[in-house]
């Protein structure tokens, strides 16, 4: 494999206005087992490896378990995810996939109410964020350790 461009290095300004998103991700009031299952999710969708691997392993260490997140390909045919995380599994792909048919109001109307205002923010910006780490990853190739 070619070595491709560190964002980091050819455009640091760049990556610390993604690390300022990403410490911002990290003060939201989103559970932390379902940031990671956001972020696993959005990260399977988009082919992204490196991310898998990561956030595959930050979610074991919060303790995730190993059954869970080898059924989060097949959530929706799943017995082992709750409504709550079903219906930010639901709006992870429809923000993921965008292009496709973008979010609906049926979507964004449950992740509302259940969530409300502030924390329906805080899920969209975390997927927005995945989403992007996603792109920079697998367009460069990074490498997870």
């Amino acid at each position: 494999m070619t070595k491709r461009v560190s964002i980091k290095d050819a455009e640091p300004e760049a990556y610390k206005a993604m690390m300022a998103l990403e410490n911002y991700g990290q003060t939201t009031s989103v559970d932390p087992k379902l940031k990671e299952l956001i972020k696993i999710r959005a990260s399977q969708i988009n082919g992204c490896a490196y991310c898998v691997d990561m956030h595959t392993e930050d979610a074991l260490k919060l303790g995730e378990s190993d059954r869970r997140i080898f059924a989060l390909s097949v959530w929706k045919e799943s017995h082992l995810f709750l409504e709550e995380e079903r219906i930010v599994l639901q709006v992870t792909e429809e923000i993921t996939s965008i292009s496709a048919h973008g979010v609906t109001d049926e979507t964004y109307s449950r992740v509302q109410n259940y969530y409300g205002e502030k924390i329906t923010a805080q899920i969209i910006m975390l997927i927005v964020l995945i989403n992007s780490w996603n792109r920079i990853a697998a367009t460069t190739k990074m490498i997870y350790k």
